[in-house]
């Protein structure tokens, strides 16, 4: 005699085919399939195997959430009645959904519920049923995923899923993609033909799985060349092998400058406002560094008071830092600064008593403590050329909005009246304050400008690390160098000097070790200012002549 449990499997496999051809019979088809859900309560693994299959090819839209989430280890049932649920726990208590229907049913106890288990038999037949169905999603990106997937665990059912897929496909990224899982499948052939028509194919791609798939057989075929084909489908694998790597080096290379461009715009961020404070007041500012702390923190706070628009916690972050961080520029400029100038010594170890003051402020105020700032989804995620190279969207937009701010500041003080003063007052002083420019009113602003584009700089930096007291110091030293390096108060000099220095970081870091490559650029820099001792682009002005 069937049980009921069994009844219901065939019923509901010979249902779920039929309800793909019969569309009045909608309601018969939820029920159906509520009754199919329902069934993973079953505690035999045979059993549930089945009920995952007749899930998958039950057509019903939650059928890849469900499946998803019972992968996860998120599908429990409650004690009480058996409703399989969707849970989100947290500590004690857990959210939970109807997985049937989506119905949110609100807060349960943790206790009251049981997860349904799986077994690896299970996570194996999981991930086929889950890749199946999203290579029928209306998603190009959602199918080439399920097809990368599908790479690690290639067999013959799964290889000749594929082909059928193959046959329907347009897209030609997905279709790519489902070649390359049948040619890594096809490595395995019994036919030596077939395999030297794999190794060639998969010799395009550059795929990691392909390149792992390949060195696989290249260590299988290296014990065993006492025949001709042996000898041919090694020398046939260890040729694709060199034409991958090649490649993949030249990809390394490029992304290895983008990160240096990336690293770069950060220091150009930075040391841009110390290269026209130092520029045109002479001022060694040690306390630069923690203006980009307190841009950072003004994110994190920013993000704590709407904690529901992170979204566009960013934009607002960006002038509201540079307000503060100009304000609080200016307020150290005609509080301590400005009674010390002509005494460069007696400036930088004030800036230095600032610097620490504002740290340990940090640490009282808001925490001693690292805080992380949270992402927002259109800064995340990464812009995949090919499977060699990726470029992380945060770090292409870091690099576009430091060429924004710099051509900003090019245009404010080549264009505007404040940048025309600026400019007087560096290239002299003197003839500038007989002019009747007020120096003094240049001097705080051009300090709070100065600051202002640390504070913003601390946004962006926000948005690579975590906000911390320390911060600045770690790049505080940087930005002086690319100071120093690109020439005093020159912008351009400054971008050159950022760029230059931040490519030649991560060259060097792989190499040498982080801390290693600073100390070789820092005597780098100072080998070259012995030849060169205004920078790269040497300014002419009152502080330089001086």
């Amino acid at each position: 005699m069937l049980s009921k449990l069994t009844f219901i499997l065939l019923l509901s496999s010979l249902l779920a085919g039929l309800s793909l051809a019969d569309e009045n019979s909608t309601n018969d088809s939820k029920l159906n399939f509520s009754d199919l859900v329902a069934s993973l309560t079953t505690k035999k693994f045979d059993e549930k195997e089945v009920i995952i299959k007749n899930i998958q090819q039950s057509g019903h839209k939650r059928s890849l959430t469900i499946l998803s989430k019972l992968l996860d280890g998120k599908l429990y049932y409650k004690k009480d009645d058996k409703l399989i649920v969707i849970a989100n726990i947290q500590n004690k208590t857990a959210s939970i959904i109807n997985a049937s229907s989506g119905e949110p049913l609100g807060d349960i106890a943790k206790k009251k519920l049981k997860k349904v288990g799986i077994n690896n038999k299970l996570r194996r037949a999981l991930n086929s049923s889950i890749a199946q169905l999203s290579l029928a999603d209306s998603n190009p990106k959602v199918r080439k995923s399920a097809a990368v997937e599908m790479f690690k665990n290639m067999d013959d059912e799964t290889s000749e899923i594929l082909e059928q897929r193959l046959g329907v496909e347009k897209d030609k990224n997905v279709i790519s993609a489902l070649q390359t899982a049948i040619y890594i499948n096809q490595l395995n052939a019994p036919v030596h033909e077939e395999k030297i028509i794999a190794i060639e194919a998969l010799s395009d791609s550059l795929y990691p799985e392909v390149r792992v798939a390949l060195k696989e057989l290249e260590k299988n075929l290296s014990g065993n060349t006492q025949t001709l084909k042996s000898q041919s489908l090694l020398k046939s694998t260890r040729t694709s092998l060199t034409k991958i790597e090649s490649r993949v080096g030249i990809y390394k290379q490029i992304e290895n400058i983008f990160f240096g461009v990336s690293l770069g715009s950060v220091l150009l961020l930075i040391a841009v406002g110390l290269a026209i404070t130092f520029g045109v007041m002479g001022v060694i500012n040690m306390a630069h560094g923690e203006m980009l702390m307190l841009g950072a923190y003004t994110t994190y706070i920013i993000q704590l008071v709407l904690p529901n628009h992170i979204e566009y916690s960013i934009l607002i972050s960006i002038p509201t830092a540079f307000i503060f961080t100009g304000l609080v520029g200016i307020g150290i400029e005609r509080g301590i600064i400005r009674f010390l100038y002509g005494r460069p010594l007696e400036t930088l170890l004030a800036t230095f008593g600032i610097s620490l003051i504002l740290q340990q402020a940090v640490r009282t105020l808001i925490s001693p403590q690292n805080r992380a700032v949270s992402t927002p989804d259109w800064l995340s995620g990464s812009l995949e050329i090919n499977p060699a190279l990726s470029l992380t969207y945060n770090r292409l937009y870091i690099i576009i909005f430091a060429l924004i701010v710099l051509a900003g500041l090019m245009l404010l003080l080549n264009k505007s009246r404040f940048g025309l003063q600026v400019r007087a007052v560096t290239q002299n002083r003197s003839m500038a304050k007989a002019m009747g420019i007020r120096t003094d009113w240049v001097d705080a602003f051009t300090f709070g400008l100065g600051s202002g584009i640390a504070g913003i700089a601390g946004v962006a930096l926000s948005q690579l690390t975590n906000v911390g007291p320390n911060l600045g110091q770690t790049y505080i030293i940087d930005s002086f160098m690319v100071v120093v390096f690109g020439g005093v108060g020159n912008l351009w000099g400054t971008l050159f000097g950022a760029m230059t220095l931040g490519i030649a970081n991560k060259y060097l870091e792989p190499f040498s070790g982080a801390v290693l490559a600073k100390i070789i650029v820092l005597v780098f820099i100072i080998l070259f200012i012995q030849k060169r001792p205004r920078g790269m682009f040497a300014l002419k002005g009152r502080s330089v002549d001086s």
